[in-house]
C-alpha cells in the first residue's frame, strides 16, 4: 500500500512561480523548461550561474587590444619611414599624393577600430517584469531569464561570458577588438574590416614598388644550352638561376629594404585573412542573419530573404535607394499532399 500511494505522487504537478509575471504555474516535476501561459516567459530550471574566469577573459581582451593598436601604429610609422623617402625621391607630386592617401587610410582605420572596440556592443532594452499587474498578456513572449545578469533576456539577445553582459543581436565575441560585435557596433566592425583590407592592399602595392625601386642590381649568370631546343630542364635551370640571383642581391639590401619586405609580407597575409572574414560577414548580412543565428538555425519551411537590400539597410542607407537595386528572393516551397 505504501508503494501504491508513492507512485502516483511522483507524477503530481509542482506549483511554482513564473519569474516574468509572478503568477503561480503548475509544472511537471520532470520538466526542465516550461513556458508561462500568461506572459510567455520561458523558465529554465537548475541553471548554474557562477562564472569564475570573467576577469581573466577581460584581461585577455585588453591585452589583445593593446597588441593590435601597437601593431597598427608600428605598421603606420614603419611605412612612413620606409616608403615615403623613396616616393619623394621619384616625384614630389606623387609623394604628396601618397602622403594624403596614407593619412586618410590610417585615420579611418584607427577611428573605426576604436569605435568597434570601445563602443558598447548593444544593450537589450529595459522591460518591466516580476509582477502580474505590470506584465501584460504575452508581454514577455519567448523571453528567458539570464542567471548571470539576473534580468530578462530577449530572444534576440545572447549573454557573452567574456564581456559579462547580454548583447542584443550578438554576432560573435572578437578578442582582437576586446569587445562583442552586436547591434550597436556591428556596422563599425564591418567598416573597420573594409578600411583594413583597403589599407593592406595599398601597403602591399606601395611597398612592392618601393622595394623594387631600391633593390640592388641582380647578379645574373647566363645559363648555356647544350642543344638548340628549349626543354623543361632548361626552363627550370633559368628559373632557378633567377631566384638565386634575386636572393644573392637581397644580401646587399639596406635596412629600409628589409622593412619594406616585412611590410609587404605582413600586409598580404593580414589582408587575405581579413578579406575572408569580411566576405563571411557580408554573406551573413546578405541573408539577414548573424553568425550566432546562423549556427542556431535549423532547416524549416519558412521563407528566407536573400537580398541586396539587406546590405543597404544594414549600412543605414535611405530606403528610397533600395528601389534601384535588384531584388533576389529565395524561398522554399512546401507541397501539401
Amino acid at each position: 500500500m505504501q508503494d501504491e500511494n508513492h507512485l502516483p505522487s511522483a507524477n503530481v504537478d509542482i506549483e511554482t512561480n513564473c519569474w516574468g509575471c509572478g503568477l503561480r504555474v503548475l509544472v511537471s516535476p520532470h520538466a526542465s523548461v516550461f513556458k508561462c501561459g500568461w506572459c510567455g516567459a520561458i523558465t529554465k530550471q537548475n541553471v548554474v550561474k557562477s562564472d569564475k574566469y570573467i576577469r581573466l577573459r577581460r584581461l585577455r581582451d585588453r591585452c589583445f587590444v593593446c597588441i593590435v593598436l601597437l601593431f597598427m601604429l608600428f605598421f603606420i610609422c614603419a611605412g612612413i619611414w620606409a616608403v615615403f623617402p623613396v616616393i619623394f625621391s621619384i616625384s614630389y607630386f606623387h609623394g604628396v599624393f601618397h602622403v594624403t592617401l596614407a593619412v586618410i587610410l590610417s585615420i579611418s582605420t584607427l577611428f573605426s577600430f576604436c569605435l568597434a572596440a570601445f563602443r558598447p556592443a548593444g544593450t537589450p532594452p529595459m522591460i518591466l517584469w516580476g509582477s502580474y499587474p505590470t506584465v501584460g498578456k504575452g508581454g514577455l513572449e519567448n523571453y528567458t531569464f539570464c542567471h548571470y545578469c539576473s534580468k530578462p533576456k530577449s530572444p534576440r539577445a545572447h549573454h557573452c561570458r567574456s564581456c559579462g553582459v547580454c548583447i542584443l543581436e550578438m554576432d560573435h565575441h572578437c578578442p582582437f577588438i576586446g569587445n562583442c560585435v552586436g547591434a550597436a557596433n556591428h556596422r563599425c566592425f564591418i567598416i573597420f574590416l573594409i578600411c583594413t583590407v583597403v589599407s593592406t592592399l595599398y601597403v602591399a602595392i606601395v611597398t612592392s614598388y618601393s622595394a623594387l625601386y631600391i633593390w640592388p642590381p641582380l647578379d645574373y649568370r647566363p645559363v648555356s644550352r647544350f642543344s638548340g631546343f628549349v626543354n623543361s630542364e632548361f626552363m627550370f635551370r633559368v628559373l632557378k638561376e633567377k631566384i638565386l640571383s634575386f636572393l644573392r642581391s637581397a644580401v646587399f639590401l639596406p635596412v629600409r629594404g628589409l622593412v619594406l619586405v616585412y611590410l609587404f609580407i605582413s600586409s598580404v597575409s593580414v589582408g587575405i585573412g581579413l578579406s575572408v572574414l569580411l566576405w563571411q560577414q557580408l554573406s551573413y548580412i546578405y541573408v539577414g542573419k548573424t553568425y550566432l543565428s546562423h549556427l542556431s538555425a535549423v532547416d524549416s519551411e519558412e521563407m528566407m530573404e536573400r537580398d541586396c537590400q539587406n546590405l543597404v539597410r544594414f549600412f543605414g542607407c535611405p530606403y528610397s535607394t533600395t528601389v534601384y537595386l535588384p531584388s533576389y528572393w529565395k524561398s522554399r516551397k512546401s507541397h501539401n499532399k
